[in-house]
């Protein structure tokens, strides 16, 4: 009954749209680290990754939205320290945050040298070991933004089946999106370097808002909008000058 009265409510449409729209941009975040992580892996095991770590995504946003009295529970405040007061929330924020931040530098690290890669022990680098380290990693961040992302839900609407919907259609937009993303970050080198900029502002966001202190998400999404624009720009010069230099060649006496 309350379904139907929702399904004619142009209030609740208006809503699930909203969430819909939060959900997917708050995925962003999530599928730029799974997407940088998975091409890591040897190129039979990627897909599989993928779809596990999008699947832990949506699997881990609804046990959150089914205990959603317990998740409120973690806001409320644990205890204070240098007049600062510090919840579960918190202090979950400030883990992942110091995790996303630890692995962006790291990666960043590997992308700049790559010879020091060469240290880790081959279980590390191929096999199974590599795919479970991974798919774990990915775990602990779903985690994190799932948290983060059914906490600003709540906020938004009192409904719950609006907030079951909108987690699975952005989950699977997220699904049809991450292969191509992958894939436009391997084929580009250089948005790899800029997407783990994004990850590191990310975590550092997320630090902040454990310690209290809230950066409006805007201004976050403006600046990696800002940087994704000047990347795609000098992308096109790049392309135009190896056309130039293609038809250079195909010039006779050149």
């Amino acid at each position: 009954m309350e379904l139907l009265e929702l399904a004619r409510d142009p209030a609740a449409w208006a809503a699930l749209a909203t969430l819909v729209v939060m959900e997917v941009v708050l995925g962003i975040d999530n599928l730029i680290f799974i997407s940088i992580i998975t091409n890591k892996l040897p190129a039979e095991q990627q897909n599989k990754a993928r779809r596990i770590g999008v699947g832990l995504a949506l699997f881990l946003r609804l046990a959150l939205l089914a205990t959603i009295a317990f998740i409120l529970q973690l806001t409320e405040p644990l205890f204070t320290l240098f007049g600062n007061e510090f919840s579960w929330r918190d202090l979950i924020l400030i883990g992942g945050g110091l995790f996303l931040v630890w692995k962006a530098t790291r990666e960043i690290h590997h992308s700049v040298d790559p010879a020091a890669g060469e240290e880790e022990t081959p279980v590390t680098r191929t096999g199974g070991g590599m795919f479970f380290s991974t798919v774990f990693q990915i775990l602990l961040l779903d985690l994190v933004f799932s948290l983060d992302s059914i906490i600003t839900a709540v906020g938004m609407t009192e409904h719950l089946p609006i907030m079951f919907a909108a987690v699975i259609i952005a989950v699977v937009a997220m699904l049809f999106a991450v292969n191509p993303l992958a894939a436009f970050i391997h084929a580009n080198p250089t948005v790899v370097m800029l997407a783990l900029g994004f990850l590191l502002m990310i975590g550092m966001t997320l630090i902040a808002d454990g310690f209290g202190v809230h950066v409006p998400k805007g201004y976050i999404y403006a600046a990696m909008a800002f940087s994704a624009g000047v990347e795609g720009l000098n992308m096109a010069v790049r392309r135009a000058k190896r056309k130039r230099a293609r038809l250079a060649e195909r010039k006779p006496g050149s």
